[in-house]
Formats: C-alpha cells, sequence, structure tokens
C-alpha cells in the first residue's frame, strides 16, 4: 500500500497541527553582560546587537525582558583590571558589581528568576576559573572560593548560581556551604558538561577575560568525548545540582539527548556566543536567512532535549512569539 508522508506536510494548518516541537519565552534563560558605571550601553563588536550596560541600564533592560514574558537571566559582570587577582577576592566582596547587580534587578523585579555566574576567570588577573600555582590550575582551593563565591550570590538574593567553571567537586562544596549558611532554597544550575570549545571566543570579547596564558583543556571536557559527558552530569546530580547544561548546544546536540535520557531533572543548553556570532556574520554576508536560520537552530536545541535554552537570540524570539 502507498504510504504518503507528505499529506500531513500540504499546508501551514495541518503543518501546525501536528507540529512536534514548540518554543515559548518560558524556555530561555537571556545573558547580561554588566559593567560598572552610568548610562552605559555598549554593542560588544563580535556580538552584533548585544549590549553590554551599566547597573541602570540593565535593570531598565530586565523591565523589557519581563514584559515580553522571559522568566529568568543570567548575569556576568565586566570586572576592572585593577580589582583582578589570583585569588578572587572581588569575587565575593559583598558589595562587589555582581552583588549589587542581584540586588538591583530583585529590587526593580522581584519575580524574575536571577541567576549568577559562579567562575573566577573574570576576576582572575590570569583570566582561568581557578587559582593559578607554578602555571597550574588548583582544584580544591579554587573550589573552595567558589563556594564562597556562591554564598555570596545568595545572600544578595540570587534564586540560582551557575557555576561555570568545571571544577571537581565545587557542586557539593557549594550545595553544603549554602546548607550551612540556611540557605536552602538557593538552587545550583551546574554547567555539568561544559566543552573546551573554540565558540566562546565572542563571550570573552565582552568579559576581557581570555586566559593570559595556555588554555582551558585540562579543566573544561573534550570534545571527542561523549561518556565523559554523562558521568559529569551524574556527578553533579549526585552532589546536589538542581539543574544540569550543556555548553555549547548546535554542536553537542547528541550530548543534550544522552544527558536528557540520562537524568530525572531538568536541563539547560548554552546557545553561546560564537554560535549567535557565525549565523549573524553569515547573514551580513548574505549568505543565509538570519530569521529563518535563528529559529531552525534554536528549534534543534529543543527538540535535542534541553528544557532551558541560555541564548542571545532569546529576546528576539520572545519577541517574535
Amino acid at each position: 500500500m502507498m504510504k504518503r508522508p507528505r499529506i500531513l506536510r500540504k499546508s501551514h494548518a495541518v503543518r501546525s497541527m501536528i507540529r512536534e516541537t514548540f518554543l515559548q519565552p518560558d524556555d530561555f534563560i537571556v545573558p547580561l553582560f554588566i559593567e560598572d558605571g552610568e548610562g552605559i550601553e555598549k554593542e560588544i563588536t563580535s556580538l552584533p546587537g548585544y549590549f553590554r550596560r551599566s547597573l541602570d541600564r540593565t535593570v531598565g533592560e530586565v523591565e523589557s525582558l519581563w514584559k515580553l514574558g522571559l522568566k529568568s537571566v543570567l548575569l556576568f559582570v565586566k570586572v576592572e583590571e585593577h580589582l583582578k587577582d589570583n585569588q578572587g577576592k572581588e569575587a565575593i566582596n559583598p558589595e562587589g558589581l555582581m552583588q549589587r547587580s542581584i540586588k538591583a534587578i530583585k529590587k526593580a523585579c522581584p519575580e524574575m528568576c536571577v541567576m549568577t555566574d559562579v567562575a573566577l576567570d573574570p576576576y582572575s588577573s590570569y583570566g582561568h576559573d581557578g587559582v593559578v600555582e607554578n602555571g597550574i590550575i588548583i582544584n580544591d582551593k579554587s573550589s573552595s572560593i567558589l563556594a564562597k563565591m556562591a554564598l555570596s550570590h545568595a545572600k544578595a538574593g540570587a534564586d540560582f548560581v551557575a557555576p561555570s567553571d568545571m571544577m571537581d567537586g565545587r557542586i557539593a562544596n557549594i550545595r553544603l556551604e549554602l546548607e550551612k549558611e540556611g540557605f536552602h532554597e538557593t538552587g545550583i544550575m551546574s554547567y555539568s558538561a561544559k566543552y573546551a570549545s573554540s565558540f566562546y571566543g565572542p563571550f570573552r570579547d565582552a568579559l576581557d577575560s581570555a586566559p593570559k596564558f595556555g588554555d582551558k583543556k585540562t579543566y573544561q571536557m573534550d570534545p571527542s568525548n561523549r561518556l565523559e559527558a554523562i558521568k559529569e552530569v551524574e556527578l553533579d546530580v549526585q552532589e546536589g545540582a538542581d539543574i544540569v547544561m550543556v555548553k555549547p548546544a548546535l554542536s553537542y546536540l547528541d550530548i543534550i539527548r544522552e544527558v536528557k535520557n540520562a537524568v530525572h531533572i531538568p536541563v539547560s543548553a548554552y546557545n553561546v556566543s560564537g554560535e549567535y556570532a557565525m549565523l549573524k556574520a553569515s547573514a551580513k554576508m548574505g549568505w543565509i536567512d538570519e530569521n529563518a536560520a535563528m529559529w531552525e537552530s534554536v528549534l534543534s536545541i529543543k527538540r535535542a532535549g534541553a528544557d532551558l535554552i541560555a541564548s542571545y537570540f532569546a529576546k528576539t524570539i520572545a519577541e517574535q512569539l
């Protein structure tokens, strides 16, 4: 008997009726870049159409995002050079830019879910995610500082802390620190399967956080590995992560699906800066339809199994929705 699958593709109405994957504003986490000062809104050259803002402008942006139905923001701060060191002292400063940003955003938009980057590279004089000794990133000393950093974010009012460093054992350390200090409701979104990717360049431009020597391959994952991602994710779940993340997204759609099949907590994925910039550059050259490619790429992340997507396209998608 003749089978005719095209019957279910014959019109927009029919295609809409049987569509399997949908996007909505609730699916997205909006990355925000913040710098000290007032009245600042600078377009990031390598992230066309995306901005680094001062806190006053950031608060206004968050209010706009909320009106569009976006429910979560992920905060990153650009640390002034004179505040950087090898111990991350500014990272745990209760009056630091991150801590002030959390307070200001929660005051202006209390219902917005505020997530915060927990990593030392923006604060490090070496641009690495941990303390450096003799050219080596020291795991346990770094993990201890990250736990204190996460606690300072919780005290400022963060809903979720998001450790992006890939140090061993840091989720357990953060959870213990939060529990010890009574922050039982502060969540952890762990960058559990974060690969040593070539797609992070524009992000590092935005925060001036590129490593000053070497690379991050001793702590971020080898792109060749799949089973290792499952091991890392399962360890983080055991240690107390509430949400796990795969980063990057588009080159690791298979990993997103593997992780989704392996765990029973929400899975997030980061549609990273290089993925965004690559699409923007191609569209500028007239090689692709930017809007169509945006939808297709983000749909692929959701279809692969991501419950939440951190994306620089989030606001545009929410506006179109």
